[in-house]
């Protein structure tokens, strides 16, 4: 009886793979449209860009692309800067990794980390609020390099100061 269920199994493999063919179309076979609907717009002499960023690293795809986000408003000639706060701490970890720091458990773990160190590489600011990584048990001293500990009060502060200064104001959250 086993081999009758796995025989009509392997029938039903076989007559769902022939009903669409896979792939239907060759690899790099254009699936959608390029046009750019808005103007490719550079930053203005002192226009400002801030980032704050709520959000889990490698389990939060949002705070994956502020991070992208803020770095292009960077090449863009915006002053940039970016804040994390809550569970946002985490992505600010030069520590993250596993089975050693700096080694990717997955592909992707540390993506976060590699963009920061490029946006802080190519001059933006980034922030992690101190409160935020006391309630995860991060330590300051495993900051990755460039990255500001700042006091919890510096959260509202900082978005008032950016949003005084005409900032374009990017906040991301991960519910």
């Amino acid at each position: 009886m086993t081999d009758d269920i796995d025989a009509q199994i392997q029938a039903n493999i076989e007559k769902s793979l022939g009903e669409i063919p896979h792939p239907s179309l060759p690899k790099g076979s254009n699936l959608y449209g390029s046009t750019k609907i808005f103007p490719d717009y550079q930053a203005e002499n002192g226009e400002s860009y801030f980032t704050l960023v709520h959000g889990i690293p490698h389990e939060s795809s949002v705070s994956f692309v502020a991070i992208l986000q803020a770095t292009r408003a960077l090449r863009k000639g915006f002053e940039s800067a970016m804040y994390f706060y809550g569970p946002g701490t985490l992505a600010c970890m030069a520590t993250r990794g596993f089975p050693t720091t700096g080694d990717a458990g997955f592909p992707g773990e540390l993506n976060m980390n590699g963009s920061l160190e490029t946006f802080i590489k190519e001059g933006g600011t980034v922030f992690a609020c101190r409160f935020g990584m006391a309630l995860h048990g991060l330590r300051e001293e495993d900051l990755i390099e460039g990255v500001i500990p700042a006091h919890p009060l510096d959260v509202q502060d900082a978005l008032i100061h950016y949003a005084r200064k005409g900032a374009i104001i990017n906040s991301t959250y991960n519910l």
